[in-house]
């Protein structure tokens, strides 16, 4: 492989993310924030290793006798390209060698913020996404992508008429095992996840969005109006329930790359209301260490 296609950092890490095989567990917690995770320094029970590159910080330690990595993604789905290709290559990667033999599997839980687009779900309250819907695009750059939901994109696409400057939205669903054994007493729904945090998300500063009323298209969408025989069936009951940044890149390269992935965010707004949390703090770090502990036992 060209030193240009799998870019390693001089010290035989990859490139972005620092990190390679034996730094890198099988458990891995997402965070946006680099800041992040040093929440996690009060969590493990031992810290094995650390890198602080950019806006990607990684930690690697023990909880409970479990292997675990904390990594900051930074925002957006760009970022999420970056990161999620260098995990995968990671498990691969060693001292700069590539080697193909190895088989392992990742558990991926992003920890985030969202806004909640249902009037009904609290600042607060924990949301994890069963399955998620991308606004931005970034899977259609890969020839290996196949939608896993096409009569679900389809209904979507078009209840959501979008222009055809814009992406087509596509659809991925997350880990179920995840879901059950992390997510359980969260509410469940579907995430979607937009390029940008101001227009993307139908904010108005001094620029305006392009499509009206975005997120309330997105909140009315409705699978139990569609068949029960649809490749969406056991989602049939849930709703688009927040909008992030993220989510929709992290399922569909797990889904490519066979890996699990589930996102549990916090929401700090609620959209529908107007309402926002300011001050966040002590419910993320009470999420961190439920999703922690529910990780290291999955």
């Amino acid at each position: 492989m060209k030193a240009s296609e799998l870019v390693l950092a001089p010290d035989g890490t990859l490139y972005h993310i620092r990190l390679q095989s034996s730094t890198l567990a099988d458990k891995v917690l997402l965070v946006g924030d680099p800041a992040r995770v040093n929440m996690f320094k009060d969590i493990f029970e031992q810290i094995e290793f650390e890198s602080d590159n950019r806006e990607i910080h990684a930690l690697t330690g023990t909880y409970h006798g479990t292997r675990l990595t904390a990594l900051s993604t930074g925002m957006g789905c760009d970022n999420i390209d970056i990161v999620l290709t260098e995990l995968d290559a990671a498990l691969k990667v060693e001292n700069g060698k590539w080697r193909e033999e190895s088989e392992r599997h990742l558990q991926l839980v992003r920890i985030g913020t969202s806004g909640s687009l249902q009037e009904d779900i609290d600042c607060g309250s924990h949301v994890a996404a069963a399955c998620a819907v991308g606004l931005d695009g970034l899977m259609n750059y890969y020839r290996e992508w196949q939608p896993p939901l096409p009569e679900m994109e389809r209904a979507l696409d078009a209840h959501l008429q979008l222009p055809p400057t814009l992406a087509h939205p596509y659809c991925v669903p997350g880990s179920q095992h995840l879901l059950q054994h992390i997510g359980h007493d969260m509410h469940h729904g579907i995430t979607a996840t937009a390029p940008g945090f101001y227009g993307p998300q139908g904010r108005t500063i001094r620029l305006h969005p392009s499509i009206d009323n975005l997120n309330e298209k997105l909140a009315s969408f409705r699978l139990s109006e569609k068949s029960e025989k649809s490749d969406y069936s056991e989602y049939s009951e849930l709703k688009i329930t927040n909008l992030e940044m993220e989510t929709s890149a992290i399922y569909g390269f797990a889904h490519l790359l066979g890996h699990e992935a589930l996102t549990a965010c916090l929401i700090i707004a609620n959209r529908p209301r107007g309402t926002f949390l300011n001050d966040y703090h002590p419910q993320m770090r009470q999420l961190l260490g439920t999703v922690v502990e529910r990780l290291a036992t999955s």
